[in-house]
């Protein structure tokens, strides 16, 4: 109900409006609230979005859209490479920087190529959303089942478990969507007709912010490697993130624009989210219903997951469960269970995954959107073949 009337709200002041009722009446303390903010993501997401802003500003994420999906001739080949691209790139990089990044490479590739926005929007949230699934370090939640049940060697774990079922998983997203935006495509892509002079590079920032996505992948790699070595993350996330933001704000000439351009609005968002949640969480309403559910079956867990992910956020509902699967005695394949299943519930709905909550933010800022209805006609149908693939593949038939 962001419409009411003449009046049109985003999702950040949904959200604090929320956060600012449970304060008001009195459901958290105002020192439970601030405690209750989750600093290093914060932290991450302040860093991400000065090196997505950087490459914006600079001209260069446009010349990497042109060099990525320069081959692609069909619609359908450039949304295959949206999807798998972004998909397995999420898997090496946690899905929240794609967002960021992706959004308005996105949102470029739509304006040249003549294609609706919302396809490429969806394919980029379902893409970043399905493809974490399969590493630990993919999205927050894969990251505290894999901390918090002390697994050994967790890429080969989960790579093991859910790689197969993921890309499967990207597969479906791919068909669905090629399925319902099929109708007006033309047989070939129209590249340059409508499109918009490219914007005029900077190279001083354009070099900096090289240096920036050089840091990024260099300690996301030394994470990787760090975990198939020693079986634990080396570096935090929040140190990743400001080290990849460092380059801009020491050196370029522009760190007080892009500082004024990131989107703050979103880190409201987020802000305010831990709080109302936290409220939510002080309820002991779903920790209740998760504690009667059953733990040791997968479509329980997956379902489960699911559904309960659309109503708190999935890590702290991953907090919760993980305890629960290891006291009930299930093993790894009920936690790789927990981990797709609160991952995928992001295809639900808009508010399932944080990393929605970012794209559609970025895209609204930019004169495009996407509505509750129009992203779970998609992703309702999505989810359910998706939640088919997982149970088969993790040894339910």
């Amino acid at each position: 109900m962001r419409q009411v009337g003449r009046f049109s709200w985003r999702i950040w002041q949904v959200m604090l409006g929320g956060a600012l009722a449970v304060l008001i009446l009195g459901q958290i303390a105002p020192a439970d609230a601030l405690a209750a903010i989750n600093i290093d993501v914060m932290v991450f997401l302040f860093g991400m979005f000065v090196v997505g802003e950087a490459l914006s500003r600079s001209g260069y994420l446009d010349l990497l859209a042109r060099q990525l999906f320069r081959h692609a001739r069909t619609p359908g080949q450039l949304l295959f490479f949206v999807i798998f691209g972004f998909g397995l790139l999420s898997a090496l990089l946690m899905n929240d920087t794609l967002a960021i990044i992706g959004t308005p490479l996105v949102l470029g590739l739509a304006t040249r190529c003549r294609l609706p926005a919302k396809l490429l929007l969806l394919a980029l949230a379902f893409a970043i959303t399905t493809g974490s699934v399969a590493s630990p370090i993919g999205n927050p939640q894969n990251l505290l089942v894999a901390l918090d049940s002390g697994m050994g060697a967790p890429f080969v774990t989960f790579a093991s478990h859910l790689l197969l079922p993921t890309i499967l998983s990207l597969a479906a997203a791919w068909l669905i969507l090629f399925f319902f935006y099929r109708k007006g495509w033309s047989s070939l892509l129209d590249k340059e007709a409508g499109a918009d002079p490219a914007p005029e590079s900077d190279p001083a920032l354009s070099r900096i912010v090289k240096c920036s996505l050089a840091v990024l992948l260099i300690l996301s790699g030394a994470n990787i490697a760090a975990s198939l070595l020693t079986g634990a993350i080396a570096l935090p996330l929040p140190l990743i993130g400001i080290a990849a933001a460092l380059p801009v704000i020491l050196f370029s000439s522009q760190r007080i624009a892009v500082l004024k351009s990131i989107d703050w609005c979103t880190l409201v968002f987020f802000a305010a989210m831990f709080v109302l949640m936290a409220a939510v969480w002080e309820t002991g309403f779903f920790q209740s219903l998760a504690g009667t559910a059953g733990v040791t079956s997968v479509p329980t867990i997956l379902a489960t997951s699911i559904i309960l992910s659309q109503f708190i956020s999935n890590v702290p509902f991953v907090a919760l469960f993980t305890p629960l699967i290891l006291q009930a005695g299930g093993g790894t394949t009920r936690l790789m269970a927990l981990a797709a299943g609160s991952t995928i519930a992001g295809n639900v709905t808009i508010l399932g995954a944080a990393s929605n909550v970012i794209i559609i933010q970025q895209a609204e800022s930019r004169g495009e959107t996407l509505t509750f209805m129009e992203f779970m006609k998609i992703g309702v149908p999505l989810t359910l073949i998706q939640v088919g693939i997982y149970a088969v593949c993790l040894g339910v038939v």
